[in-house]
């Protein structure tokens, strides 16, 4: 069982309000700081004054990561997209559909002086959305496999398979089986963006989990690293977009259906808005 109050400390000469769990399971202390604010749980074997040393003995940490919080949440505000536009390659990019006389019983898609077009034949049975979102999966895995190759030679390790899909929830994946993943959605996003993405899950070829030395390798092979989590942090609604409302295709268009997520460890979606952590025994 848990109980929680509110309370608040003075770290650094700020004063840092913070939600206290009193946990029966919890067996050390422990603080979160996120979007929501800091939450510090407590055992119930702890007392108060114990939880006022240990986030003291932790102020640096505390503070560098309530200000980071603050850093995101500023950059994180709603953006508009145009009607019948998406974003591609970072880009807001209109999408036009014309109709043509050929005779073709699929669509053709281009992109053309910033316009995505689709050539509709009048015979064509293949809805947009599909001819679209198999287009951005081409041009998806052109880009990832051109800085797959550049990660993989410099951390002399390659994959078994390379897979670029439709996952819900999920950027990229690096399976047991060192098959890599990636979302076909990373073409949305701005160059620098999908190559952060790539040296992730290739650095985990040799380094499989987050640890201190995962990051530096990743930020010596990719130096916006920073940079390319807040552009995710702030535009992953837009990296969601529903094409065929977009597309405004209608009930009867064909949808593609997307594959469901695999169970392996993977970078989600949301990975860039989970709290930071810390523990002490």
């Amino acid at each position: 069982m848990k109980f929680s109050t509110q309370e608040r400390i003075r770290l650094g000469g700020r004063v840092v309000h913070y939600r206290l769990v009193r946990s029966k399971g919890a067996r050390k202390l422990r603080v979160r700081v996120g979007p929501s604010g800091v939450e510090v749980v407590q055992p119930v074997t702890r007392n108060g004054e114990e939880v006022e040393e240990f986030l003291v003995a932790n102020e640096r940490w505390i503070l560098g990561q309530i200000d980071r919080a603050e850093r995101l949440r500023s950059v994180r505000r709603a953006v508009r997209r145009p009607a019948g536009a998406i974003l591609f390659r970072g880009e807001s990019t209109p999408v036009r559909i014309e109709v043509t006389q050929s005779r073709a019983a699929g669509n053709v898609v281009r992109f053309v002086d910033g316009e995505i077009v689709v050539a509709r034949g009048p015979h064509s049975r293949t809805c947009v959305t599909r001819s679209v979102e198999q287009w951005l999966r081409r041009e998806a895995r052109t880009a990832i496999e051109k800085h797959l190759a550049a990660a993989t030679d410099r951390v002399g390790q390659r994959p078994q398979r390379v897979y670029v899909m439709g996952q819900r929830t999920k950027w990229g994946n690096c399976s047991s089986r060192r098959n890599l993943s990636f979302n076909w959605r990373l073409i949305l996003a701005p160059d620098y963006v999908l190559r952060y993405l790539v040296t992730h899950e290739a650095v985990h070829l040799v380094v499989p989990d987050h640890s201190a030395k995962f990051w530096l390798t990743v930020q010596s092979l990719c130096p916006d690293t920073e940079k390319a989590k807040q552009w995710l942090y702030r535009h992953q609604t837009q990296m969601k977009v529903d094409l065929a409302s977009v597309l405004q295709e209608t009930p009867e268009g064909e949808r593609l259906r997307l594959s469901r997520p695999s169970p392996h460890t993977t970078v989600r979606i949301d990975a860039f808005e989970k709290r930071g952590r810390i523990s002490h025994a």
